[in-house]
């Protein structure tokens, strides 16, 4: 097996260039078993095998930088860069994490876990390279999707503008994580697939074989009477037009073709696009036919495929988001769904194909996703912005001078909202609640049920008087009954779910179900704690919260959001500005530090938001009432 003979680059390159198929194909054997007991990115990983074989083999990591964009597709990278014996502990709790991460290796000079930012980042790497007065190559490795996003034109207008020395390689896979959309999508489409440019290669080049050996001037003529005729038939020109040497396109998944781009690249002075075709889920064949399921999978058969699925159970909050949204958009046709590239994951496929008119998937820019939906709702729509939370704060400009100040009504349904599990740090959805509370005329709520998001969802689009954000969960629901008539929630309203007398326990959100199972344990230790289900973080339930002051009752808050500026900051606040004293607080919720990869059970474990570490918080803080756990 050469896989286990390599833990370095400098082994890898010991290989000759005929091995390297061998070495391909071991690679996408082990991935394929290793990925099918853990999960993780497999199709994006299988498609850049022989693209991260080449560019370790000729290129020179660490000292020269790999940057990956979005990162999800460099296990490759990481298991030949001696991580190969951790890959049984991928995006587990503190094992292996399914980014580049700098603390686990030197290789890793950049972390992504959003798109559309290796280019920038190599512009800066090849500034200080320069100014410094280094030597060495600085490699971007971004899709075809990725690149559609606003940053990444920005940096390719910058990097050409300054001719810096740097290797872009544009996988082009023609998918994100869902197909890819877009004018820029479509050119490369015709690049990709033009038979004419590539049957004219051909020919050229089989002709410059048969021409005997010339001198440099010669040769240089030649290539260049060959890149000439290219453009004839099919363009590059929107890269050269910003500057840089167009190479491709190449087949990503043939070594020659790939390592003689790559050298070429290697040699070029000035920034160097290389256009790298490959294909999802390369060497086996489920992945091949679904690419979108199987982008970030669980577990699975390995012979055919199979997902292995918990049965039956409660559905997850983003399927309620998705049927909810049909049910109303059949009854108010000003109802528009947008969403930046996530139609599967936000769960809008069959509203899509209702309503493929009011459906609206606009890529990888969710800036654009924001104003779209403000300037709809300038004319009397009511758009609904899909979105993880992670993902708007990449809108959060948008939303502030586009939305909030304007006050206009757009409904943000914030998917992925709270801790999200083996993604970890890059994609936690925990601070969307501070970002936003700051805003004038923002309504922030989060259901404590399946149900109660539906509820929340008709109330956000009956409401006219600005933006409001429903956040939710990406797991399963509890498993309540789903009522089959709507009903409004009225704003800034919380909900009593439990009498108590001798302290609340204000939970928002996910966390009241967690809140009750907490006031049962403390129960059991003789405390009698009240849980409320606050529903709201903006506007806040004032009339409960002089009510608990008037009762002089001590007051819990639980959110799993950050504690910086979120919910229970809020209550804080709100006491502070109207000068209640000598009531006694505790906020719970995450610490000022970024929780890192791990199952939801376990983040929360870490962050201390399981009930049994509730009640002991709590008897901790209120060490004169009686306790006893369990």
């Amino acid at each position: 097996m050469l896989l286990e003979q390599i833990n370095s680059p400098d082994k890898l390159k010991q290989l000759s260039v005929e091995e390297l198929p061998k070495l391909a194909k071991e690679i996408r054997q082990f991935l394929i078993k290793s990925l099918s007991e853990t999960g993780g990115h497999l199709a994006s990983n299988l498609g850049v095998v022989e693209l991260t074989i080449a560019m370790h083999y000729l290129f020179d990591s660490p000292k020269d930088k790999f940057l990956w964009d979005v990162g999800h597709q460099a296990y490759v990278h990481k298991l030949l860069t001696g991580r190969r014996e951790l890959f049984p502990t991928l995006r587990q709790y503190k094992g292996l994490c399914g980014f580049p991460k700098m603390r686990e290796s030197e290789h890793d000079v950049w972390e992504t876990g959003h798109s559309s930012t290796s280019l920038s980042g190599a512009m800066g790497m090849a500034v200080a390279r320069d100014l410094k007065g280094e030597d060495y190559k600085v490699i971007a490795v971004i899709g075809d999707g990725a690149l559609t996003g606003g940053m990444a034109l920005e940096a390719l207008n910058h990097i050409g503008e300054e001719k810096k020395d740097i290797i872009v390689i544009l996988n082009d896979n023609e998918m994100s994580i869902s197909p890819n959309v877009g004018a820029l999508h479509n050119h490369l489409a015709r690049l990709r697939t033009h038979k004419g440019y590539n049957k004219m290669k051909e020919e050229v080049e089989q002709l410059l074989k048969k021409i005997p050996t010339v001198g440099e001037p010669v040769a240089k003529t030649l290539e260049r009477i060959k890149d000439s005729l290219k453009f004839l038939v099919v363009s590059g020109v929107f890269f050269e037009t910003l500057g840089f040497t167009y190479l491709g396109p190449v087949d990503g998944h043939q070594f020659d073709e790939l390592m003689e781009s790559l050298r070429l690249a290697g040699k070029t002075k000035g920034p160097v696009l290389v256009h790298v075709i490959t294909k999802k889920g390369q060497g086996y064949k489920p992945a091949e036919d679904d690419s979108v399921i199987y982008h970030g999978v669980g577990t699975y058969k390995i012979e055919s495929g199979a997902l292995q699925k918990k049965a039956g159970g409660p559905p997850a909050y983003p399927a309620v988001f998705g049927e909810t949204m049909i049910r109303l958009a059949e009854k108010d046709e000003r109802i528009v769904a947008i969403t930046p590239a996530m139609l599967t994951g936000s769960k809008l496929e069959k509203f899509n194909k209702k309503f493929p008119e009011r459906c609206f998937d606009v890529g990888i820019a969710e800036q654009h996703a924001v104003t779209f939906a403000a300037g709809l709702a300038t004319q009397g729509m009511k758009p609904v912005v899909a979105i993880y939370s992670t993902f708007l704060q990449r809108g959060y400009d948008q939303l502030i001078h586009d939305v909030c100040r304007q006050k206009l009504n757009v409904v943000f349904a914030v998917d992925r909202a709270g801790l999200v599990g083996e993604d970890g740090e890059t994609h936690q959805g925990v601070y969307d609640i501070s970002f936003m509370r700051n805003q004038p005329h923002m309504v922030i709520m989060m259901p404590k049920d399946e149900n109660e998001l539906q509820h929340m969802l008709y109330t956000a689009l009956q409401y006219n008087d600005g933006p409001v954000a429903v956040r939710y969960s990406k797991s399963a629901g509890v498993g309540v009954k789903m009522d089959a008539d709507f009903k409004l929630i009225p704003i800034g309203k919380s909900e009593l779910i439990r009498p108590g007398k001798d302290l609340v326990l204000l939970a928002f959100g996910n966390m009241v179900p967690i809140a009750a199972e907490a006031a049962e344990r403390l129960a059991r230790g003789g405390i009698d704690a009240r849980v409320i289900n606050a529903r709201f973080a903006k506007p806040l339930d004032e009339e409960l919260l002089d009510q608990l002051a008037e009762e002089r009752i001590p007051i819990v808050t639980i959110e799993e959001g950050t504690l910086v500026g979120g919910f229970g900051s809020a209550v804080l606040e709100y006491y502070a500005q109207n000068d209640v004293v000598g009531m006694k607080i505790k906020t719970i919720g995450i610490p000022d530090y970024y929780v890192e990869h791990g199952s939801i059970q376990d983040q929360r474990r870490e962050v201390g938001l399981t009930p049994e570490q509730i009640a002991d918080t709590v008897s901790k803080f209120f060490p004169n009432m009686r306790f006893a756990s369990g």
